[in-house]
């Protein structure tokens, strides 16, 4: 069975009642390296089942890949990710994650209108300096070239 996600097909292998992807299949459905996944996994983050040395990934997983990734996309830290994930596990009611996402979201967009600001500061900075270096450049050009002494 293919599934067309993102432009991408992906093969799901149908179990007696679970779709399944091999780490091949995922990495190619989110662009990212193998590798990256099972950092993910030694993080403690997604725990796919092992058939052999063969690692299987649920929709579980699959989901919590793309809110690894989406949380990254945020800013977020895999550290922040990993509480939410905790807290859903905990307490699978929505409203404490809920909770404690907001106010990642607050933080974080709090954080980045500081860094809007500095940003804008050292644009303005780069704007005089640049203002600044056009002058000097346009004086210059003004100046009198100095005449070239004969050669005896």
């Amino acid at each position: 069975m293919n599934e067309e996600i993102a432009g991408k097909a992906v093969r799901m292998r149908e179990s007696a009642n679970a779709t399944t992807y091999t780490i091949s299949d995922l990495a190619k459905e989110f662009d990212i390296t193998t590798r990256a996944i099972r950092y993910y996994e030694d993080q403690g983050l997604i725990s796919p089942a092992r058939r052999g040395s063969r690692r299987i990934y649920s929709r579980r997983d699959r989901v919590r890949l793309s809110l690894i990734l989406r949380g990254k996309r945020l800013g977020f830290s895999l550290q922040e990710t990993r509480e939410l994930f905790d807290l859903y596990d905990n307490a699978p009611g929505e409203q404490a994650q809920m909770s404690h996402f907001m106010e990642l979201l607050g933080a974080r967009r709090a954080m980045l209108e500081r860094q809007m600001e500095d940003i804008r500061a050292i644009l303005d900075e780069i704007d005089a300096a640049e203002k600044e270096a056009r002058r000097s450049i346009a004086a210059r050009a003004l100046e009198p070239i100095p005449a070239m002494s004969p050669s005896a």
